[in-house]
């Protein structure tokens, strides 16, 4: 049987990781010990230096983005942004159309 792990990641230290899915369990960093964000089985974080990779993650987490695979589809979580400069006028539109801003930002063409 096949244990099914998703990832972690923790915002403020810049950290991902893999751990299995136990519903209802909450995770703590090991190295500050915060809440960690459950981010999902398709996630690819991003460098640990690479500072616009973490604040368009923060933005897509907050929003209520995760990185999920689909499993009808089986092509992964689907397209997410990946510049600030996407982010931005991604929730320029939502602002524009009323749209909710979790939907703007995974929609592949704008």
């Amino acid at each position: 049987m096949r244990i099914h792990r998703t990832s972690y990641v923790c915002l403020p230290c810049r950290a991902s990781y893999k751990q299995g899915r136990e519903h209802g369990a909450e995770r703590r960093c090991p190295r500050c010990g915060e809440p960690m964000t459950g981010v999902g089985s398709a996630f690819q974080p991003p460098r640990r230096n690479d500072t616009e990779g973490w604040r368009v993650l923060s933005v897509l987490l907050h929003a209520g983005v995760r990185f999920h695979t689909s499993c009808c589809q089986g092509c992964g979580p689907g397209y997410r942004p990946r510049t600030l400069a996407e982010v931005k006028a991604r929730v320029a539109l939502a602002r524009r159309t009323g749209e909710p801003l979790a939907e703007v930002l995974v929609r592949p063409v704008v």
